[in-house]
């Protein structure tokens, strides 16, 4: 399981990968469609990312995008998100 210091870095990136896409997680999460342990899931799917400068980087260069970079572990969920 990942330290807190992990969780709260990779937390962050996800988040902002979230806004960078358009997609609200709180507002999904409040509409049902992103129920709360499935937040948990995505979570856990990025502190398996092997690379997370790399998404400090790319979020760094990218206000706004149509998807995610192909690395990203919640990208397809993101997207899908941001689309209702």
């Amino acid at each position: 399981m990942p330290g807190k210091l992990t969780r709260d870095r990779h937390e962050g990136l996800m988040t902002r990968m979230a806004e960078t896409l358009g997609a609200d997680l709180d507002a999904a999460e409040l509409r049902g469609a992103l129920p709360p342990e499935m937040r948990e899931d995505m979570l856990q799917a990025c502190t398996g990312c092997s690379d997370p400068t790399a998404c400090g980087h790319w979020l760094a260069t990218h206000d706004r995008a149509e998807a995610a970079p192909g690395y990203c572990r919640n990208g397809d969920l993101l997207a899908r998100l941001a689309a209702e």
